[in-house]
């Protein structure tokens, strides 16, 4: 007989960005731990920053859950050990809940999990009714309840209520003088956030929540978590040097933890305190972040430039993605026009521009298998280094992101999930090539 788990999980979703799902989620998640539950968050698609602030909410580590990417097998692994630990799991989708491929909305069906709509109702009463029956009925899917967002008093709530028929109003939240602030690739950071914890305890006390509504959910049954075998300790005695403050932020909890399985040593170091990679590394990482919003400081940090430099000399492994590819080209030239030398293993200049240029899921082949991940940025690469692969994008098909490599260093505009392929990445690691093959989508 198989054995299952048990716990309360809602997938949070809505008709479209910025209805209010992360403020909702993060709302939720802190006024049940205020309850003495035991609170789990998850994200649905590739993110970095909402899971920030998702895990400052929740007191826990917020993972990525997304079909494709982490694969249906390793998102059930992931639920069932959440289970196991915890009375309430939060799942925010992405986008609206049937936008994508795969979508939430695809999210929930697979795993029998019920969603709870945020309908931003500052501007409408009844309407809200027609627009939680569409997203009900459209899949469809299996719709717990509503969390009204930006209602204007008690009375406008009721309305909200009155209008959803057989829809539960699970609850409600005011409209806020003080919102988190965003820029142009989202959330700020929450350690930028003055008295963020202050406004997570404010949103936890104003979000209005229909107890008993809530005490009513019906459990989620999922599959025991399973053993599973580790990946080969491809990397033991391996310490890999990893970029880590405001302007190298977005790391996936996941790649930690795949590197640390691969039998890794992890250092952290801040280039933004000019800090140099250290000495004992075997290899580095320079992840992601907002390089741009500091590429001042970073050019004047000399010592740092200058270990990347030799740590290339010395022909160790250097994985760059997005915003670590960015600050190896020649030239950061920032939002306002202003031109900062970087460390100029890559020839040519990072030019910032307002317009997305690059946005979705994407896979790379390589000589282990495919390595899957996303892509998200507002700049462009101006170089006349010649890509040797290209990833491919999901689910078209169509080339996506160059991928440049010189001597052991590897960049790309592409952000990796490490355990969609540990061998991959382990290769990565100890300096050997990405295999140029085109992959299937």
């Amino acid at each position: 007989m198989t054995q299952t788990v048990q716990a309360t999980v809602v997938l949070v979703s809505a008709v479209a960005s910025g209805q209010g799902k992360t403020t909702v989620t993060a709302a939720l998640a802190r006024k049940l731990q205020h309850q003495g539950k035991r609170v789990r968050v998850f994200k649905t698609g590739p993110d970095f920053i909402d899971p920030m602030l998702l895990e400052r909410a929740s007191g826990a580590p917020v993972h990525s859950l997304d079909l494709w990417i982490v694969g249906l097998d390793a998102c059930r692994q992931l639920l069932a050990q959440a289970a196991l630990e915890s009375d309430v799991i939060l799942i925010e989708g992405v986008m609206g809940l049937y936008d994508g491929n795969p979508s939430s909305a695809d999210l929930a069906r697979a795993f029998g999990v019920p969603v709870l709509a945020v309908i931003d109702a500052a501007a409408m009463a009844q309407t809200t009714g027609a627009l939680v029956l569409g997203l009900r009925d459209y899949g469809p899917v299996d719709l717990a309840g509503v969390i009204a967002n930006r209602v204007g008093s008690a009375g406008h709530a009721g309305m909200v209520a009155d209008a959803l028929r057989d829809v539960p109003l699970l609850g409600s939240l005011q409209r806020q003088e003080k919102s988190l602030p965003e820029r142009h690739l989202g959330l700020v950071l929450p350690a930028e956030v003055t008295e963020l914890e202050q406004l997570l305890d404010q949103l936890a006390e104003q979000l209005q929540l229909d107890e008993a509504a809530w005490q009513r959910l019906a459990p989620t049954t999922l599959p025991a978590p399973v053993v599973q075998q580790p990946p080969a300790a491809a990397l033991a005695g391996k310490t890999i040097a990893i970029a880590r403050d405001a302007a190298f932020a977005f790391l996936y909890p996941a790649n930690l933890d795949c590197l640390r399985e691969l039998g890794a040593d992890l250092c952290f170091f801040s280039p933004l305190a000019d800090q140099p990679v250290p000495l004992d590394a075997d290899a580095l990482y320079l992840p992601g972040g907002y390089p741009e919003l500091h590429a001042a400081t970073l050019a004047q940090a000399a010592n740092w430039q200058q270990s990347v430099r030799g740590f290339h000399a010395a022909s160790k492994a250097i994985f760059a993605e997005c915003g670590g590819m960015m600050v190896l080209a020649e030239t950061l030239v920032d939002q306002s026009g202003t031109a900062s030398p970087m460390v100029g293993l890559l020839p040519g200049q990072v030019q910032m521009q307002a317009r997305l240029a690059g946005l979705g899921s994407q896979g790379v082949a390589t000589a282990h298998g495919q390595l899957r991940g996303h892509t998200f940025h507002y700049s462009r690469f101006d170089t006349d280094a010649t890509p040797v692969a290209h990833t491919i994008k999901h689910p078209s098909g169509a080339a996506g992101e160059a991928v440049y490599r010189v001597g052991t260093l590897s960049a790309s505009y592409f952000h990796a999930y490490f355990p969609s392929c540990p061998t991959a990445v382990a290769a990565l690691f100890l300096g050997l090539p990405w295999e140029a093959a085109p992959c299937a989508p």
